[in-house]
C-alpha cells in the first residue's frame, strides 16, 4: 500500500540528491547530446538559421522536462515504490524524446518528440493528483492547479503536430510562456516546499552532467580529426583552448553557495529559469568546438570567423548569464561584479582571432578564474583584518 505523498519540510538537514534523480538527469545526456549533434550538422553545412533555431526549441524541451520533476521532486519525493516506478515512466519519456529529435530538428516532424513528452506528462500529472489526495486546504488547491496547467499545456503542444513545420518558433514561443507561467499560477495559493539547499544541488548536479557532454562531444571532435591523419599542431590548441573554457565554466558556476540566496519563489523562479541560458550554452560550448575542430579540418563549410562565433557567442553568454543570474547575489563590491561581464566581453571579442579563437577563449576563462580567486582571497584578507 503506497504510502500519502505528503510535502517535505524546506528545513529538512542534509538533503541530497537521492540516486533515482541521479539516474533520471544522465538519462538526459542522450537527448542533450543528440540536440548538440544537430546543431553541429545544421552549422557545419552552413545552415546556421535552422540550426541554432532548431537548437533551441529542442533544447528548451529537454530543459522544460528536467525541470518539471526536479522541482515537483524537492517537494514531494517520498520515495516509496510508486513514486520510483512512476519515476521510471518519466525517463521512458524522456528516451523516447531523444529518439524523436533527429526527426523534429531535420524534418520538422514533432510527433516522436510530443509522445514522449505525453509519456512524461501522464507520469508528472499523476505524481501531481498523488500529492493533491495526500493534502488538503490551499497545498491540495495548488497540486490540482499544475495537475491542470500540465495537462492543458501538453493538449497545446499539439500545435506543433497540426500546423506547418514553419509555423513551430511560433508555437514554441507561445506553449513556453504558457509553460512557465504554470508554477506562477499554480503556487498563488500556496508556495511549494521545494528545498533551496537540495534544489540547488540538483542544477549543479545538472551543470555538470552538461559541461560533461560538452567534453565527450569535443573529444570525439578531435578524435575523428586524428583518426582522419589532420595535424596533432592544429588540433592541440583547439583540444586545451576548449578544456580551459569548460574547466572554467565548472569552476566559476561552483565558485558561489547559491542556496543561501533562494529564500522564496521571487528568487527561486528568476534563477530556476534563467537556467535554461546557463545549460543551453555550456551544451552548446561543445558543439562549437566540434565545428572548430571540423573547420580546422576542412570538413565545415563556413568561414573561419564564423566558426571562431560557435565558441565566443555561447562562451560569453554562459559566463555573462551565469554573472547574472547566479554568482553576482555573493559578489561584493565593483572588481568582483565585473569580472565576470568583463571576461564575457574579451571571449566576444576573440572572435576576431580567427583559428585561434578557441585557445583566446579558454585563455581569458582562465585568467578571469584566475582574478576570481585574487580578489575572494583579498576580500577575505581585508575582513580578517576588521
Amino acid at each position: 500500500m503506497p504510502v500519502l505523498m505528503r510535502a517535505r519540510s524546506r528545513e529538512e538537514a542534509h538533503r541530497a540528491a537521492t540516486p533515482l534523480e541521479l539516474f533520471f538527469d544522465l538519462c538526459f545526456v542522450v537527448a542533450i547530446a543528440q540536440a548538440g549533434r544537430q546543431l553541429v550538422h545544421a552549422l557545419a553545412e552552413g545552415h546556421p538559421g535552422h540550426g541554432i533555431v532548431g537548437y533551441l526549441m529542442l533544447f528548451f524541451a529537454i530543459w522544460l522536462a528536467w525541470l518539471n520533476f526536479s522541482w515537483f521532486s524537492s517537494a514531494y519525493d517520498t520515495d516509496d515504490a510508486l513514486y520510483r516506478v512512476v519515476t521510471l515512466v518519466q525517463i521512458s519519456g524522456v528516451l523516447i524524446l531523444a529518439a524523436g529529435v533527429p526527426r523534429a530538428f531535420g524534418a520538422g516532424d514533432f510527433r516522436v518528440v510530443w509522445f514522449g513528452y505525453l509519456v512524461m506528462r501522464l507520469a508528472l500529472v499523476s505524481q501531481w493528483l498523488r500529492a493533491a489526495h495526500g493534502t488538503r486546504g490551499t497545498e491540495r488547491s495548488t497540486a490540482l492547479r499544475y495537475a491542470l496547467g500540465v495537462t492543458l499545456c501538453q493538449v497545446g503542444w499539439l500545435a506543433l503536430l497540426f500546423l506547418p513545420p514553419g509555423d513551430a518558433p511560433w508555437v514554441f514561443l507561445v506553449m513556453g510562456a504558457l509553460e512557465l507561467s504554470v508554477p506562477v499560477i499554480a503556487e498563488l495559493p500556496r508556495q511549494t516546499s521545494w528545498h533551496p539547499h537540495h534544489i540547488a544541488e540538483r542544477y549543479g548536479l545538472f551543470t555538470i552532467i552538461v559541461l560533461g557532454e560538452t567534453v565527450s562531444a569535443a573529444t570525439v571532435a578531435v578524435q575523428s580529426a586524428l583518426d582522419e591523419h589532420h595535424d596533432l599542431g592544429t588540433l592541440l590548441p583547439i583540444a586545451a583552448g576548449g578544456l580551459l573554457l569548460v574547466f572554467a565554466a565548472y569552476w566559476i558556476y561552483f565558485a558561489v553557495p547559491i542556496h543561501l540566496h533562494l529564500r522564496s519563489n521571487r528568487q527561486a523562479f528568476l534563477w530556476g529559469y534563467g537556467h535554461y541560458l546557463v545549460f543551453c550554452s555550456a551544451a552548446a560550448i561543445g558543439a562549437g568546438i566540434e565545428i572548430a575542430v571540423e573547420q580546422s579540418s576542412g570538413r565545415a563549410h563556413l568561414p573561419a570567423y564564423a566558426a571562431a562565433a560557435c565558441v565566443t557567442v555561447p562562451g560569453a553568454l554562459y559566463m555573462f548569464t551565469v554573472w547574472l543570474i547566479h554568482s553576482r547575489h555573493q559578489k561584493r563590491g565593483p572588481a568582483q561584479q565585473l569580472v565576470l561581464p568583463v571576461s564575457a566581453g574579451l571571449i566576444l571579442a576573440g572572435t576576431f582571432a580567427g583559428p585561434a579563437a578557441v585557445p583566446v577563449a579558454g585563455l581569458v576563462a582562465a585568467a578571469t578564474v584566475a582574478v576570481g580567486v585574487t580578489l575572494t582571497a583579498r576580500q577575505g584578507t581585508a575582513l580578517e583584518e576588521e
